[in-house]
């Protein structure tokens, strides 16, 4: 048997530790621990279907909660069930493991299947609509940051008159991108990079 483990954060700025400690505590060697910094939307997540691919039957696989596993409702209970009745491995979520390790409802039989299906669907659906709320809550914060005069994407930029005169010049071919960076100074990454600055600007 190899114990296993799979943890998750949204992004990449976010970090992973509380997680990792807790598997860590658990005795889960680093080699078998999978951490994904993406949304948990879909289960197309590169270290997920990593260890997707080496659970053999008899592993045990922990995760931290169920969300983390992912917040697709339907997803959350495909991927259970193909875990541990599929591959016939074990699955423990730390979060609700009273309720929620796959070892116990195989001691009950046929009405171990049917609890677990019942506990299973309903903490999946909780997820699911935490994920909607989160996405509700975000598009509300926006709207009211909007109304409130705040703007987002990236800043004006500024553009002076011998940027733009030289900027005219160059698009009309009248002098060479070479000539038009030494008349106004800058180095070929800068004024490539100012160029897009400055045609974004205009299409908005």
């Amino acid at each position: 048997m190899v114990v296993m483990a799979y943890g998750r954060v949204s992004a990449k700025d976010q970090n992973p530790e509380r997680q990792l400690v807790k598997f860590r505590e658990l005795g889960v060697p680093d080699r078998y621990t999978f951490i994904d910094k993406q949304s948990g939307k879909d289960f197309e997540r590169p270290r997920y279907q990593a260890m997707r691919l080496m659970l053999r039957e008899g592993d045990l696989l922990y995760i931290d909660a169920l969300d983390r596993l992912g917040r697709n409702y339907d997803g959350i209970i495909s991927e259970w069930k193909y875990i541990t009745r599929e591959v016939k491995a074990d699955i423990v979520c730390l979060e609700n493991e009273t309720l929620f390790d796959s070892r116990k409802f195989k001691t009950m039989g046929s009405i171990g299947k049917l609890l677990e299906d019942q506990f299973l669907s309903m903490l999946a659906y909780v997820a699911e609509q935490e994920r909607l709320k989160n996405r509700t809550r975000q598009a509300e914060g926006i709207e009211v940051a909007k109304e409130a005069g705040i703007r987002f994407g990236r800043p004006k930029v500024e553009i002076s008159s011998e940027f733009e005169s030289a900027y005219r010049e160059w698009k009309s071919g009248k002098i060479t991108a070479v000539a038009a960076m030494r008349k106004i100074g800058m180095s070929k990454p800068t004024f490539y990079r100012r160029v897009a600055e400055y045609e974004e600007s205009k299409q908005n």
